[in-house]
């Protein structure tokens, strides 16, 4: 595919997820914690087709670098409500498309190990605040930041079934069988759910990513 039509689709799609989940909010009144949460796993699940729009790193690079800047303006003046965090501290918007830039940067040539590195963020830190908020019982504090156990929990799960899909279905070198793909996302998915558990101030999009990306970087595929 053209590399600027590549753009193109992505940007229109980005922009799309943040109308719907502004859609669902002032339809449904869900809070804004919970549609950033939607358009967090929706820009995350755009990695899988990353080598369908670009055939150069670059160009996704250079879309990352611009949404930091506009996802600080949005946190500093506040355009879309749907992406608002009730915590003023959380940069985690910032730091998500610049840990994903770093990611396609370190593995472009290695798009299960791209991909893989991204699911714990995407759908482990996606999923793991609207499970401890629905069946949270036992929580627990880093730093004055709420968490519960529940909530580690459903980080766990989502993450360690996207990584290892991401690991095992996604095509290119390594090729990775479904078995063998299975301790890589363990261990990935242990130590992420570890590492968000204590991360704070939107920090665990970096370290998220970080300790997944560093695993899979000396994992002997």
């Amino acid at each position: 595919m053209n590399n600027w039509l590549g753009l193109l689709i992505a940007v229109i799609y980005i922009f799309s997820l943040i109308g719907i989940a502004e859609g669902l909010r002032r339809w449904r009144d869900y809070s804004s914690d919970f549609t950033r949460k939607v358009i967090h796993i929706g820009v995350g699940m755009l990695s899988w087709a990353l080598h369908v729009l670009f055939d150069s790193p670059w160009y996704f690079i250079g879309t990352a670098v611009a949404f930091m800047i506009i996802n600080f303006l949005d946190w500093r003046y506040g355009f879309f409500a749907a992406m608002s965090s009730s915590d003023r501290s959380n940069l985690g918007t910032v730091y998500f498309p610049f840990a994903a830039a770093i990611v396609a940067f370190l593995f472009w040539e290695q798009p299960p190990l791209m991909v893989a590195a991204l699911m714990p963020l995407t759908w482990g830190d996606g999923l793991a605040p609207a499970v401890g908020k629905a069946y949270g019982r036992r929580p627990y504090t880093v730093r004055n930041h709420k968490r519960t156990v529940e909530g580690s929990i459903g980080f766990f799960i989502a993450g360690f079934i996207f990584t290892w899909l991401a690991l095992w279905v996604m095509g290119g070198s390594p090729a990775i069988s479904p078995t063998a793909a299975l301790l890589p996302a363990l261990v990935v998915t242990l130590l992420t759910t570890l590492v968000e558990a204590v991360s704070i101030w939107g920090l665990d999009n970096l370290t998220i990513t970080a300790a997944a990306a560093f695993i899979l970087a000396y994992w002997p595929f």
